[in-house]
């Protein structure tokens, strides 16, 4: 897998506590080492705050690793191991240990989601492919994914935000995509607006203070559309990039940068 981005993870830290492995680098009242656990259930949202009806921040898709730091009534505390994000998410829905995936779920109607991790490829109902043996095309795995319903801080082929829409379209790709729009603005290498071919990224940053997300990713289909999830619309759709664009801007975005992903 090629790893596209080149952003830093986030830490598992806070003021009281933090992952063993961070000692020396931050500051915290206690250190300890994670558990290393992994989903055991199709979907799981990992959140804010323990408490469960905080906000959303990303999911964990079956199979994916989960490092946990501390657990408190039924809740664990840790970082996903194939994104980096740092939240809560339900203990229940863990089971301990981590086992080397030999396929990913390479469809999207299938009983767990696209690009969930699996170990036994006899399971019913799953369309998977060999880890290794990649999609070529991330706009094919967008175009799938068109009227996927849009959610925030969701990222599967069952409800999507835009970010997430991108980094699954990269990792049926094998490319590691980064989670958050900021990120995504580093991928590959800037291009010019007029250079924008199939299978670019477009982002429109919107770094505010207190808010999660971090602008609005799309992916380039034409040279005149773009695939992307959108609150606007409620779902994945094909757009024109001057309506995203002007939409976007008018929403106090910054100008779109676009990215060549290889």
């Amino acid at each position: 897998m090629t790893d596209l981005s080149v952003s830093t993870r986030p830490m598992l830290a806070r003021p009281d506590l933090a992952a063993l492995a961070l000692e020396g680098m931050v500051r915290a009242e206690a250190y300890r080492p994670t558990r290393a656990m992994r989903l055991r259930v199709p979907v799981a949202d990992i959140h804010a705050q323990a408490d469960p009806a905080s906000e959303r921040l990303d999911q964990l898709l079956f199979g994916e690793a989960f490092d946990v730091l501390e657990d408190r009534d039924g809740r664990a505390w840790g970082q996903a191991r194939r994104d980096g994000v740092v939240g809560w998410v339900d203990l229940s829905d863990l089971t301990p240990g981590t086992l080397r995936p030999t396929h990913s779920v390479s469809a999207i109607d299938a009983d767990l989601p696209l690009n969930a991790l699996v170990t036994d490829p006899s399971e019913p109902d799953l369309r998977l492919r060999p880890i290794g043996d990649f999609e070529r095309d991330p706009v094919t795995i967008a175009e799938r994914l068109v009227g996927t319903p849009h959610a925030l801080g969701a990222r599967s082929s069952i409800a999507t935000d835009c970010s997430g829409l991108i980094q699954q379209a990269l990792l049926a790709c094998g490319l590691s995509g980064a989670r958050r729009a900021h990120e995504q603005a580093e991928i590959g290498h800037a291009i010019d607006r007029r250079d924008a071919r199939r299978g670019d990224l477009v982002i429109w940053l919107s770094l505010a203070e207190r808010q999660s997300w971090t602008g609005h990713s799309a992916i380039v289909l034409d040279e005149a559309r773009v695939i992307h999830a959108t609150g606007f619309h409620g779902a994945v759709v094909i757009e024109a990039l001057t309506e995203a664009d002007a939409r976007c801007l008018s929403d106090g975005f910054d100008p779109a940068v676009f990215r060549r992903v290889r």
